[in-house]
């Protein structure tokens, strides 16, 4: 694993324990509420679906969740690299399976853990319970009763089996593979390529790139004994010698001689320097042994330049990431109800995935990355937060899937079809992985003013370990050791930069410019000496003020308000000043900005337009084109009301100002976000729903997000500190570790 994104056992445990146990939950899709609701989905009314889908199976796609569902399956018997370690400790991986299907594809998804290591037994369990499912993904079994395992289910069932250790490392490394040769002027048919790992995943990545073209004799596999040639019998199997060639090659150093292709899915160090020197000119080497490489990328350009190379990992260009493959093989399988999935649809993904990574790349990618990817060398997979994958990748391997006559339902209308995939993207999980890469990027140093706290402080580890950047925390050194061991943080005091009034040299610096500050605003020196030294608010804005520090956060411990009022000591985040708070509420893939949620109590028609300017661009930096709603208790002047009339002038206000941004009030807020309400209003100049949410009064912000938050179940980010100079976040007293690492990330990438 990257030293950059380090993850400690206890973070680990604390991640699967909270906020309750494991990673999935079961919610209804339908009403559920009085008793009528109940005799619908239970008895009596159950019955009625129960008779059509008797008489007519393939109704169990309309009238139950099979279509949608898939079952990640394992019986621990080859744990990511931990070897066999049984179908109860499988569990963690399978959940996590589970939520990557829904996660990247809105699959729906169910881990089952069988407790036995004979295939027989294995394959009779899942084949009984394939009425319940529109797909089987096979995960952590070892070879060679993987391959037993999924051809018997492939026979028997008639929906998709995919065992992904196999197939889908060996699509993601065929895509690579066809840029990487389109990149040097080869093809696949002259390639002599070299595979190391005889295990699941290398026997399905060089079937695979057989099955597009590779010559059998052009193919060298080799494993722990090395070369798999014709007439070998030493640790051998039947899928072992299907690919054995004719070749005089015996190990791996004879078999790079000339190659201009390696793909390794075995160990650590398995290729050496000389290897890769004796390879052809522009090799490509896939070094994608987890988790660390056959050889890393800095050694193999070391001595030979001129070579593609990907790996495994995420810290370095071009991951072999499984992500990119199975949720959309599946939802595109899932669409046609496939009865399988075959080479073409493989293949179809790998082409697709290869053909996307040389399009344009969005600019909302290259923003989330914080860099611009063009197809090259350093850029021939796309990357697993891609927003174009979930609408890419399905259509094609869909339509490979009725082209080879495995659908039960075609797809007829592919552009609509489309449409619907775009609308199953999450944007809170995007928005939020964009700014994680983004702060990544900036490696801020970000100062954690409240060292004392506990919250705090796991935020700083967080931050640090994310590889977010360089973690101040601004404390006493014994009281932050102490508050991290108790929590089972020990190690990572070593990591922190503890600051203090004490230990910095700059203190003097400080003091004068504070007095400087504060002496016309009844404030004498011992006063200002006070603040520098003993007040950590304060302290923290200096070292901002002064460059000491990127970014600020603070707010865990005192209320907003009282956090202000410090802060201005050293800063301008005064209302006069521009600042406005706007906080994002992201519920059910919605995200909405509401402003102004901290600074403004009272505003009036200028100030709220100055709050709507703000929130639209706060809702540029988070990756939103903005459409604005002066929301209020009237629509359009009605009812008429002294309370509402701001909210009327306010638009006026900007029209004047000609902004670059859609608005529109006031309004109520069903208008605002609901499109077929609006449609009541065929005037209205919004667009679509509106994202941001311009509000009458502080009072009514914090109502609306904290009833949001505790009866909608929203995630709440924010406020978010908008129109100031330095970039500083105030947090609530209610936010948790992960909350206050929200805001940090905010804060390194300047959001507002």
């Amino acid at each position: 694993m990257s030293k950059k994104n380090r993850v400690t056992d206890e973070e680990a445990l604390s991640y699967h324990l909270e906020p309750t146990p494991g990673k999935l939950e079961i919610i209804a899709s339908t009403p559920m509420a009085t008793q009528r609701d109940l005799s619908l989905a239970y008895s009596p009314g159950v019955a009625v679906p129960v008779e059509a889908i008797a008489a007519n199976p393939e109704t169990a796609y309309d009238y139950t969740t099979k279509g949608n569902m898939v079952a990640v399956i394992s019986n621990g018997t080859a744990i990511l690299g931990l070897g066999n370690l049984g179908a109860l400790a499988s569990k963690p991986v399978m959940e996590g399976k589970s939520v990557l299907f829904k996660r990247f594809a809105d699959v729906n998804s169910i881990d089952l853990e069988l407790d036995t290591e004979d295939p027989d037994e294995f394959i009779n369990a899942v084949r009984l319970m394939g009425p319940s499912f529109g797909g089987i993904n096979l995960e952590d079994i070892k070879a060679p009763e993987c391959f037993i395992i999924e051809q018997r289910l492939r026979e028997e069932m008639d929906i998709p089996v995919f065992h992904d250790d196999q197939h889908g490392t060996a699509v993601i490394c065929a895509a690579g593979l066809l840029n990487a040769l389109h990149l040097t002027g080869k093809k696949i048919e002259n390639c002599k390529i070299v595979l190391n790992g005889a295990g699941a995943a290398g026997i399905a990545c060089i079937e695979l790139i057989k099955a597009m073209g590779a010559k059998h004799d052009n193919c060298i596999v080799c494993d722990t004994k090395g070369v798999i040639y014709q007439g070998r019998t030493e640790g051998m199997n039947q899928w072992k010698s299907a690919h054995a060639a004719k070749t005089t090659d015996r190990t791996l150093e004879e078999a790079m001689a000339g190659a201009d292709v390696f793909l390794g899915v075995s160990a650590k160090g398995a290729v050496t320097q000389d290897m890769v020197k004796s390879m052809a000119d522009n090799p490509v080497i896939f070094a994608m042994a987890n988790p660390d490489p056959e050889i890393t990328p800095e050694d193999a350009h070391e001595v030979r330049p001129d070579a593609i190379v990907a790996t495994g990992r995420s810290d370095y260009p071009n991951q072999v990431n499984n992500v990119l493959c199975f949720p959309y093989l599946f939802r595109g399988a899932l669409d046609i109800r496939a009865r399988t999935i075959n080479d073409a649809m493989k293949i179809a993904c790998a082409e697709a995935l290869a053909k996307l990574a040389r399009e344009d790349v969005p600019d909302e990618v290259a923003v989330a990355y914080g860099q611009k990817l063009t197809f090259g060398r350093d850029y021939i997979i796309p990357t697993p937060f891609d927003p174009r994958l979930i609408y890419t990748i399905p259509p094609a391997v869909a339509l490979a899937g009725m082209d080879t006559a495995v659908s039960r339902k075609p797809i007829v209308d592919f552009d609509a079809y489309t449409v619907a995939l775009r609308s199953r993207m999450d944007p809170t999980a995007s928005m939020l992985e964009g700014l994680h890469n983004r702060a990544r990027t900036k490696n801020a140093r970000m100062i954690f003013a409240e060292g004392d706290d506990i919250r705090v402080l796991r935020a700083a580890v967080a931050y640090q370990r994310s590889g977010l950047g360089q973690a101040l925390v601004v404390g006493r050194e014994d009281d932050v050791k102490e508050k991290l061991a108790a929590a089972g943080l020990e190690d990572a005091f070593r990591e922190l930069s503890i600051v203090n009034a004490r230990n910095t040299e700059h203190l003097d610096t400080y003091r004068s410019f504070l007095y400087s500050r504060l002496q016309r605003k009844g404030y004498d020196a011992q006063d200002v000496h006070r603040l520098a030294s003993r007040d950590r608010h304060v302290f923290s804005a200096l070292m901002l003020a002064h460059g000491h520090g990127d970014g600020l956060i603070t707010g865990a411990t005192r209320k907003s308000a009282h956090v202000l009022e410090l802060l201005n000591h050293a800063l301008d985040v005064s209302p006069s000043d521009g600042a406005v708070g706007v906080t994002a509420l992201l519920r059910n893939g919605r995200i909405v900005l509401i402003a102004d949620t901290l600074v403004h109590e009272w505003p009036d028609e200028n100030t709220l337009a100055d709050i709507a300017e703000r929130g639209a661009a706060t809702a540029r930096s988070l990756g939103l084109e903005p459409r604005v709603a002066f929301v209020s208790f009237s629509t359009f002047g009605y009812p008429v009301s002294e309370r509402a009339e701001k909210m009327h002038i306010a638009p006026k206000v900007l029209d004047q100002r000609g902004v670059d941004f859609e608005y529109d009030g006031e309004m109520t807020v069903d208008v605002a976000m609901n499109l077929d309400v609006m449609a009541s209003y065929p005037f209205c100049r919004l667009s679509g729903p509106a994202n941001v949410l311009v509000v009458p009064a502080r009072h009514s912000s914090s109502i609306s997000v904290k009833l949001m938050q505790e009866m909608g179940g929203a995630t709440v980010i924010g406020p978010i500190l908008s129109g100031v100079d330095h970039p500083v976040q105030i947090c609530s007293t209610t936010s948790t570790s992960n909350d206050i690492l929200n805001m940090a990330v905010m804060a390194a990438c300047n959001v507002g």
